[in-house]
């Protein structure tokens, strides 16, 4: 049977070519694994999250019975059917159901239907396993004991065991019986689509017999890793539904670290990929970002902005179901479990730094998403440009734009663009207000003929789209520029580096004409952070919106002294252990830092408007310990201060206490 794709695809007509020139609204577009999530934990997320930020499903992992253990494995080691994992109990799951599908989220299940687990013991629902006998199966129920040795003999693929998991003859009508029996119960709860694990270790044949007792047509995805060159193919699998295009994976990540952007241009069938309407596709997933299951030059989180930018990529050219995965940082250990913090603890979010990643989060993957939602109804690329190398840009008809710079060298050319003039926030850095007269972040104007003058930034990416034009006199920021600050200073464990600034009231009263005593925010720097990875520093940058003279912000965290920087390393000694860096962890090695360690960084685009000669003043500030630094005397000076002076858009460089400054282009 022929399982229906939902409407968040959209890839049915469009596959075609047929393009609408009339903005539609949004629509979701894009699913999100939370691997090894509690379902408690998943059910907050589609509530605070997902819902209100347009995903439109969630893959959950294995919810049935496993073996015993704390590696992320065991959930693939399948005991019974019951409703009963680490992720939770059968109530739980329901609940979890319920309450995404109340904010517009539904559920797929990963399912594990090729084998049962090996050895014997206890089940986490209790049940007792062993020789091929389960509380759902007998000896009888699985085929011969054999290994997988040959992966160009089709039989033996899909008739013995898969790693030495016992393999279930799926053929037989009784195993088939239970099987469908199993997703009908998930489907009475309300799960609507289905992960087939191990899908190329099952026969077609099979597969459909499985499909044809189940109740529906529900979203079915099956795993079949081919990068070619083996007897079982993924285009065989297109009949029982979407299949997992894992040489989408492979070529993404070998064009993005080793390659060249530009020959992205025709990226999707013309690659020899599965047509779009049949692709399920993703920048890593739980198993090759481990070097497992159709690993190779894989890119994840650990490599930072590059993660970024592939994402982005991935929600904005027109090709296949796109899946981002979120993650939990494993440091190194393949097996390692999820971290035993809650995501949501009590009140905390343990993301982005060394437990949970929730990359699905950061504002480059959220703003792809939100782009690729309001960019369905066009779905094929226009107007695209590169540089011949990493410099790349494409219009989504009059739906869209963006622009991805890979290179050291800012990305600045004028663009041919569908969009209409006007002035667009930047999605992947900022939103648009509820009235749509002003953006959180970046912006980017089209001009009278749809040109854009495009300064992109290092390793920096725009997206914009029709859904995210600010209406009427632009009140956002317009003049944001990537600023990087450093303030050498030795430090203890336990204290922290802020800092305040803006322009000097008096000066700015007496010759700008402000009055920064009525109205404080005059005489401060708009800011929008960019390092939102540690879990240390994040807490006191959400909801700061500006460098000022005043400390904590109405919306920002009490215990915030001022703005936040991070300490920093030119280079990580090999003795203090696992490597950190603030691409990944928000702290630890930055390659900006070409001085050495306990440099404190901030990096944030800043509104240059507000400078003076493009200029403002910073103190710094060590909490439990120095305290203020003193009074500095730097020379070319915009005016007469006891302050650093910084420059927007560079990089600079002070020391704690002292007059030197370096500034540096990026």
């Amino acid at each position: 049977m022929k399982t229906k794709v939902i409407k968040s695809l959209l890839t049915t007509g469009l596959a075609l070519g047929i393009v609408c020139q009339v903005q539609a609204a949004a629509q979701p577009t894009t699913f999100v694994h939370l691997f090894e999530w509690s379902w408690q934990d998943v059910a907050q997320e589609c509530e605070d999250y997902l819902g209100p930020k347009g995903y439109v499903a969630v893959q959950v992992s294995p919810p049935n019975e496993h073996i015993q253990g704390g590696q992320w494995w065991t959930r693939y080691q399948p005991v019974s059917y019951k409703i009963e994992s680490r992720s939770g109990n059968r109530a739980q799951f329901v609940d979890m159901v319920n309450r995404c599908k109340a904010v517009g989220v539904e559920i797929y299940v990963d399912a594990v239907l090729n084998h049962m687990a090996s050895g014997s013991g206890t089940g986490t629902a209790g049940s007792n396993y062993g020789n091929k006998s389960f509380p759902n199966y007998g000896p009888q129920d699985f085929h011969d004991t054999c290994a997988i040795t040959d992966y160009n003999n089709r039989w033996q693929v899909q008739n013995c065991e898969l790693v030495g998991l016992a393999d279930l003859n799926t053929g037989a009508a009784y195993v088939q019986e239970t099987l469908a029996g199993y997703l009908n119960d998930l489907q009475d709860i309300g799960v609507t689509g289905f992960r087939f694990d191990a899908s190329k270790h099952m026969s077609l044949g099979d597969i459909q017999g499985v499909l044809s007792k189940v109740n529906g047509s529900p979203l079915v995805f099956q795993e079949v890793i081919d990068q070619g060159g083996e007897p079982i193919t993924s285009s065989e699998y297109q009949s029982t539904g979407l299949v997992t295009e894992f040489k989408y994976t492979t070529q993404l990540g070998n064009t993005f670290k080793n390659g060249s952007l530009a020959l992205l241009s025709s990226f999707g069938e013309a690659w020899g990929f599965l047509p779009s309407s049949s692709a399920v596709v993703f920048v890593d997933n739980h198993d090759n970002q481990r070097g497992h299951g159709g690993g190779g030059n894989v890119i994840t989180f650990e490599d930072g902005r590059l993660y970024d930018l592939a994402n982005v990529f991935m929600l904005a050219y027109p090709y296949g179901y796109p899946k981002v995965m979120s993650s939990y940082d494993f440091q190194g250990d393949t097996d390692a479990g999820a971290p035993s913090v809650p995501v949501h603890n009590n009140g905390d979010l343990e993301c982005f730094g060394s437990s949970w990643k929730c990359e699905h989060r950061w504002s480059y993957i959220a703003g792809g998403v939100d782009f690729r939602n309001n960019t369905a109804d066009n779905w094929s690329t226009t107007n695209w440009w590169d540089n011949g190398n990493n410099q790349i840009a494409f219009g989504r008809g009059s739906s869209g734009f963006v622009a991805i710079n890979k290179e050291d060298v800012n990305l600045t050319s004028t663009l041919s663009t569908q969009m209409s003039a006007g002035t667009y926030c930047n999605v992947l850095k900022g939103q648009l207000s509820a009235d749509a007269k002003s953006c959180s972040g970046e912006t980017i104007t089209v001009n009278n003929g749809g040109s854009i003058n495009a300064n992109v930034g290092v390793w920096d990416a725009f997206a914009i789209h029709q859904g995210a034009k600010i209406n009427g006199e632009v009140t956002g920021p317009a003049t944001l520029k990537r600023t990087v600050i450093f303030i050498q200073a030795q430090t203890q464990s336990g204290q922290d580096m802020f800092i305040r600034g803006g322009i000097d009231h008096n000066y700015a009263n007496n010759n700008l004409g402000r009055n920064c005593q009525t109205t404080n925010f005059e005489c401060a720097m708009t800011i929008r952070h960019n390092n939102l990875k540690s879990a240390t520093t994040t807490p006191w940058k959400t909801n700061e919106s500006y460098l000022d003279w005043y400390g904590s912000e109405a919306a920002q965290s009490s215990t915030a002294e001022g703005t936040p920087l991070d300490w920093t390393t030119n280079a990580w000694p090999a003795g203090w252990g696992t490597k950190r860096t603030v691409a990944n962890d928000g702290y630890g090695e930055e390659p900006l830092n070409i001085w050495g360690q306990h440099y404190w960084m901030l990096d944030v685009d800043m509104d240059c408007s507000k400078a003076v000669n493009n200029k403002f003043e910073v103190k710094a500030y060590v909490k439990n310990g120095q305290g203020w630094e003193g009074d500095i005397n730097q020379a070319n000076t915009p005016y007469a201060s006891s302050n650093h002076f910084a420059e927007c858009g560079k990089i600079n460089k002070f020391n704690f206490n002292s007059n030197i400054v370096e500034i540096r282009s990026f």
